[in-house]
């Protein structure tokens, strides 16, 4: 290895000896480490030179649902098998419990054959932490809150018949409000399936016009009161996305009518298609969003000024539309409102 080489291998060792709750590792003989970062000690609770040559030691420290596993992805890579990524817990010695995310890569020398061993553990204790708290909380929002909303609405239903013209109005304000605790349910559900999932999104050709027309057909049965329009015809073409397609259209068809200020309001809906991509615009007639907002909207928990709404639907909708490729943006409707607009890569 030229002199230059050395120093830069010396280079890169010294940033990670800077880094908490990431350890850098190499071996260049199964089960031996040539190098081992001063991380290390943070996640496993004891000095890498307790496993240097033995890594028994390292073994022992994996909790016991997971150590056949880990050992079984050493193997692999020690024998030249693969590259691998897993996880798996470490308990310390005074018993605390690590989530460590270890992605080993096998470097190779001219003759294709395995030269050395390069690993990367990182902490992903908290991370672990939050995927549980958001589980939780999906479980407690689609199953208890929902179920309990449903006993409600159906109350207030039968309650209709028993009160008069003026009690009627007041019901139906207790109906609107119910339906919209559900559909934020919806939200929160697509939510937490976006933010724990550790896995890329598997993108395929969707039908574009049978997720417009069912989510629209739902969105004129929640929301009687509004008119819902279609420009032209909807196209009969497939785009890149997946199943969460309809979580973007829904959230969007609701906030055109949940945050309109118009006794009736009034959601056009168009498409083109064009050579790569189709644009599906999504108008409404009600306040509009102010220029310095346009932006902001889409961010995560960002909502508007007048608005009682979670600011989830949006930044789902902007990562859904990014992860299938797409963009999304906001501009003013003529006379008034607002046209959300959507690019969807068009699928070969």
């Amino acid at each position: 290895m030229s002199n230059s080489s050395l120093g830069q291998r010396r280079d890169f060792r010294a940033l990670f000896d800077q880094l908490d709750d990431v350890a850098l590792w190499t071996a260049t003989e199964p089960g031996k480490f040539d190098y081992i970062s001063a991380g290390f000690e943070d996640i496993w609770g004891f000095p890498p030179e307790e496993v240097k040559g033995d890594i028994s030691r390292l073994i022992d420290a994996i909790h016991p649902e997971d150590r056949d596993r880990v050992r079984a992805n050493i193997e692999a890579s020690a024998q030249g098998l693969r590259d691998e990524a897993y996880e798996g817990r470490v308990v310390q010695p005074d018993g605390s419990v690590r989530w460590v995310l270890t992605r080993q890569v096998l470097l190779r020398d001219d003759d294709g054959e395995v030269s050395e061993v390069v690993g990367i553990c990182t902490d992903i204790t908290e991370q672990k932490r939050r995927e549980r708290e958001l589980e939780l909380l999906n479980r407690v929002v689609r199953h208890d809150i929902r179920n309990d909303m449903a006993v409600v609405l159906g109350w207030v239903e039968m309650l209709d018949e028993h009160v008069d013209a003026e009690g009627r109005a007041y019901v139906q304000q207790i109906l609107t409000s119910g339906e919209h605790i559900v559909e934020l349910t919806e939200a929160a559900r697509d939510y937490v399936e976006v933010a724990v999932s550790d896995e890329e999104p598997t993108v395929e050709p969707t039908p574009l016009r049978p997720v417009l027309e069912a989510e629209l057909s739902l969105r004129e049965e929640s929301f009687p009161e509004a008119a819902f329009v279609v420009e032209g015809s909807l196209p009969d073409v497939a785009v890149t996305a997946d199943s969460m397609l309809t979580s973007v259209f829904r959230n969007l068809l609701n906030n055109a009518v949940q945050h309109n200020d118009r006794d009736t309001p009034v959601v056009e809906v168009s498409c083109e298609v064009r050579d790569d991509d189709v644009e599906v615009r999504i108008a409404d007639n009600g306040p509009g969003i102010p220029d310095e907002q346009k932006e902001r909207i889409f961010g995560k928990g960002e909502i508007g000024l007048e608005s009682s709404g979670s600011g989830i639907g949006l930044y789902l909708v902007h990562t859904l539309t990014d992860q299938f490729g797409g963009e999304i943006r906001v501009e003013d409707n003529d006379p008034r409102g607002s046209v959300f607009i959507i690019e969807l890569p068009k699928a070969d």
